[in-house]
């Protein structure tokens, strides 16, 4: 049974302050940021990758400037990177961030360079590059209705406010855009004593032996079952001010997406509750520029 102490003032089982919460969570993703890619494949036996190619799919209409939240390596954004769009991968880690920067400058023959600032200094031949972007959820870094489509895999849970930023992610989106969410939920009753067994007995000892931090992965395993449920989420979406909030569960309830769209009007309390936009010197970043950078000539 979940404990009481709720997601945004615990860290695992322990009950924490939100300043040691942010600091103990980025200690968390510097410890395993050089192999987080690999332990992802190894927990999952490669199904993130067919959860997250499942996200890219129900969002291939979209287009204009898509924004990765807590996209650490910059794997959802580069299946997003489909010359449609120009993507921005956000992300608090700068050792995950490194680390998908590393990958794609290594591992791609259509590298993208990154400038101060986050600003994506793209080739002449290159579509799509990426944008890197320092920030976190509940202060993004990001001007007020500039996002047409903002997504996060697995990373909402390790936001140290989560109803904060989700008033984060409505404040940037543009009316009509589109947020999906992809994120560990609540697996089917005939499947979740073995899931339970199996995340954790094996993940924080895989954790060890791989990454050499078994406790991060227990931190991990524990930040799972503090995340809310499918309806308790969708029920926290709509509460927030999205619209059209719905849920598909993937794997048998294991992982879920969810969907909403911010209304194309906004009245009353909720458009009053929107934080105002982050101006230039307090690091807003101009998405506008990043079409003109990144336009192939």
């Amino acid at each position: 049974m979940q404990e009481e102490i709720p997601l945004d003032g615990s860290f695992g089982r322990q009950s924490v302050s939100a300043a040691e919460r942010r600091q103990r969570i980025g200690e968390v993703f510097r410890a395993i940021a050089p192999r987080y890619d690999l332990m992802n494949d190894l927990m999952s036996f490669g199904i993130h990758r067919m959860w997250k190619r499942r996200l890219a799919a129900r969002v291939a209409t979209v287009s204009g400037v898509a924004v990765d939240l807590a996209g650490g390596t910059g794997d959802v954004a580069r299946l997003l990177a489909d010359g449609r769009r120009q993507v921005v991968v956000c992300d608090p880690s700068l050792p995950m961030m490194a680390a998908g920067r590393g990958k794609i400058t290594h591992g791609s023959r259509r590298a993208t360079k990154v400038g101060v600032g986050g600003t994506a200094i793209g080739r002449k031949d290159d579509l799509s590059p990426l944008c890197w972007v320092a920030g976190e959820a509940e202060k993004l870094p990001l001007a007020n209705a500039s996002v047409d489509l903002l997504t996060v895999a697995f990373g909402l849970r390790n936001a140290t406010s989560l109803p904060l930023a989700l008033r984060e992610i409505l404040r940037v989106l543009k009316p009509g855009g589109r947020f999906v969410c992809l994120e560990f939920s609540r697996p089917a009753p005939w499947l979740a004593p073995f899931y339970d067994l199996y995340s954790f007995l094996v993940i924080p000892r895989l954790g060890a032996l791989v990454a050499r931090s078994p406790q991060a992965y227990q931190y991990l395993v524990e930040s799972i079952r503090r995340f809310p449920d499918q309806r308790e989420f969708a029920a926290l979406m709509q509460g927030k001010g999205f619209g059209a909030v719905h849920w598909e569960n993937l794997s048998f309830g294991i992982a879920c997406l969810h969907f909403g769209l911010k209304p194309e009007m906004q009245t009353g309390e909720r458009m009053w509750a929107l934080p105002p936009s982050p101006s230039p010197g307090e690091g807003a970043t101009d998405l506008s520029a990043i079409g003109r950078t990144t336009h192939r000539q």
